[in-house]
């Protein structure tokens, strides 16, 4: 019989992972933002498997209220900008994808990379991706964070650096690329260290802008940033603070563009 999984977060991605689950024949327990607290913690409790879908910022939250028998090896991650420092101490070797889709509403889906699936149930995870044409492949967890780095990468520098050189528009990663080599290397220089700072480690940073400029290559009409990038900003801000690291390029980004009253 195939298991039950609930799914926390069903946005574009979630809804789509969602099919692919669908598709497998898994029966699905959907918990929306405004599922009151008592049928939330019930769908929870019958669910075997949980994938949580929200964004960055209510992710902890969500987490905390995973109930102990979803905790160990039960839980399907599917964020951006994440790190093993968020689940830790919480989740027990969780399955985690690095997506490298995207779904927009009223947009087909695109794709920029193969997923890679670690975790417990990683084959299960490539299959439900296969479901829904998204390309997938299962790693061993050592490979884990340097993958989640390359995608913490791709997004941050893609956002903000596109911040930065596209005030008014949101430019392509090709672009940015081509005219604004500089910046792009300067703000991944700086979001390597805060990433270097959450885990811990050093990263093979040369391994990494090598990768993250043949993943540019890879969709180069990819749109540099979105209504999220000033919000990605603020928290990678935030996050360099609370780490000690220095990042004037962000520093003076962040300066620069909030007397133009963008949205934060």
């Amino acid at each position: 019989m195939s298991e039950r999984f609930a799914i926390v977060g069903l946005g574009q991605l979630g809804r789509l992972v969602g099919a692919g689950l669908l598709a497998l024949g898994h029966p699905i327990e959907p918990i929306l933002r405004g599922t009151p607290g008592a049928e939330r913690r019930a769908r929870l409790a019958r669910a075997e498997r949980v994938l949580v879908a929200v964004g960055e910022d209510d992710l902890a939250t969500v987490l905390d209220e995973l109930p102990a028998a979803l905790r160990d090896g039960r839980t399907w991650l599917l964020q951006n900008e994440l790190s093993p420092s968020d689940w830790a101490g919480v989740l027990t070797r969780p399955t985690v994808m690095a997506f490298w889709a995207e779904k927009k509403a009223g947009k087909p889906l695109s794709v920029v990379l193969t997923t890679p699936v670690a975790g417990p149930d990683r084959a299960l995870a490539v299959a439900a991706l296969a479901a829904i044409d998204v390309p997938a492949a299962p790693i061993d967890d050592g490979a884990l964070v340097g993958e989640l780095a390359l995608k913490n990468l791709y997004i941050l520098v893609s956002n903000l650096a596109g911040l930065a050189a596209f005030p008014s528009t949101s430019g392509t990663v090709g672009e940015l690329q081509r005219a604004h080599s500089a910046l792009l290397h300067a703000v991944a220089e700086e979001v390597l260290a805060v990433e270097e700072a959450r885990l811990a480690r050093a990263l093979d940073r040369p391994a990494l802008l090598a990768r993250l400029a043949a993943a540019f290559d890879a969709d180069p009409c990819h749109a540099c940033r979105g209504r999220s990038a000033p919000a990605r900003l603020d928290r990678t801000l935030a996050r360099a603070r609370a780490l000690g690291v220095a990042v004037p390029h962000l520093a003076e980004l962040a300066e620069r563009i909030r007397p133009r009253g963008m949205e934060r």
